[in-house]
């Protein structure tokens, strides 16, 4: 088979990582990839969201399965494209992917189907929003309806916090037309959590959950970023609580989409707050999660080939999927100044140095002459290790780390720590 990844990031190099050990597989493509998919596939030069150029290449090429990583080509309507020339790919249609290219849409559905989420309301008018502000109290999430990178919610402390918040959306427009409507909510405690399931619209299947950081800075500090580490799998969330949000809310989200007419093929993503009431949906993604991708595929011991093609073929029933029973730590190294503005292009040095059951999923990378390796973005790299013990994992990461250098680093330093203290 030839197959192709679309993106650039380290939850496509995971997919690559793990699509590559299939024996199904003769040839393989990135688009655009980076520098860590360059030593298993070959790169194409084309954007995510380059429908029409991705397809004449998947044409040219005789492509048999394309893979989709991020949500914008996804919100875009490249599987609906592919499909109608009979391409095969993964993913959700446009229609089915707007539970998470909307968070309006994904709201009004829950609502409508009794699915678990905060207590909310949806704002198109910046005073109606404001003035409902001004009459919660503090804590306040704020949430923008459209796509943002992963950096379109608030969780603000502070009355004045969310009013700033919501003047930079709907106001200053910081994210266009995403930004139109918002959803200004209530804030869940409890802890967070991820849990992935596939699904060919009738077969639900979790994967193992995973917990993410989304702050910069350790404790929690900081600005949200799209993810500076993760883990898998926390030892809080035990197959039980698994049935739970089986029973509760990724199985009647898949029965919902069917319902309203838009079956939902592809993984589906529900980022999680465990609260004293259960638990309750903070998002819906479309898509695999980053960083969570990159401890979930490594404990994945079943072809990964095979359950794609099942859940594009309409037979996820027929597949059983078999896990390690590791843990696994991932944490993401970052350019000086991310999430915000950052500078590219610095060497990065001791990829070569390190242990060698450490996996390293590439994101902002680029290869340079002689197969040096640049920084290319705000996340550069997950570096990844698995071991009997969640403390065993986060040791062989953390003792790694310091290997690897370049210019303005930085990285968290607590991701798995409360699973091991």
């Amino acid at each position: 088979m030839k197959v192709m990844v679309i993106g650039g990031g380290a939850r496509e190099h995971t997919l690559a990582w793990k699509i590559a050990q299939s024996s199904k597989v003769t040839e393989f493509y990135a688009a655009p990839g980076n520098a860590g998919t360059a030593a298993i596939a070959r790169n194409l030069n084309l954007r995510p969201t380059d429908i029409e150029a991705l397809a004449t290449a998947a044409q040219d090429i005789g492509i048999d399965l394309t893979v989709v990583g991020p949500e914008a080509p996804l919100a875009s309507g490249i599987v609906d494209h592919f499909e109608h020339l009979g391409m095969p790919i993964f993913g959700p249609t446009k229609a089915a992917a707007q539970i998470e290219s909307s968070k309006v849409f994904a709201r009004k559905l829950m609502q409508k189907y009794a699915i678990p989420c905060p207590r909310g309301v949806i704002f198109s008018s910046y005073p109606e929003a404001r003035d409902y502000i001004e009459s919660q109290t503090a804590p306040i999430v704020v949430k923008v309806d459209g796509l943002a990178a992963g950096k379109g919610v608030t969780v603000a402390n502070s009355k004045e916090e969310a009013l700033k918040a919501l003047s930079a959306i709907m106001e200053a427009k910081i994210f266009g037309s995403a930004g139109d409507s918002v959803i200004v909510e209530e804030c869940l405690t409890g802890k967070e959590v991820s849990l992935l399931a596939l699904t060919d619209s009738k077969t639900v299947i979790p994967l193992i959950p995973a917990c993410d950081y989304k702050r910069v800075f350790d404790d929690d500090q900081g600005p949200n970023t799209g993810g500076m580490g993760s883990y898998s799998p926390p030892g809080f969330f035990d197959t039980a609580l698994t049935k739970e949000v089986m029973r509760t809310i990724l199985e009647p989200a898949i029965r919902a989409m069917a319902e309203e007419g838009m079956p939902y093929k592809g993984v589906l993503y529900a980022g999680l707050m465990i609260t004293p009431d259960g638990p309750k949906v903070l998002e819906f993604n479309a898509r695999f999660g980053d960083p969570e991708t990159q401890v979930i595929l490594p404990c994945l011991k079943t072809d990964l080939v095979d359950i794609l093609l099942a859940i594009i073929n309409n037979r996820l029933d027929e597949i059983v999927i078999e896990w390690s029973n590791n843990a696994c730590v991932g944490v993401v190294m970052a350019s000086a100044g991310y999430p915000g503005s950052y500078k590219t292009g610095f060497s990065i040095k001791g990829l070569d140095k390190l242990d060698t059951e450490i996996l390293v999923f590439h994101a902002g990378t680029k290869q340079g002459e002689n197969s040096q390796v640049y920084t290319n973005g705000g996340r550069v790299l997950t570096v990844t290790a698995t071991g009997k013990t969640m403390a065993e994992a986060r040791t062989r990461v953390y003792q790694n780390l310091p290997r690897i250098h370049f210019n303005g680093c930085h990285y968290r330093k607590d991701i798995a720590a409360r699973e091991v203290n």
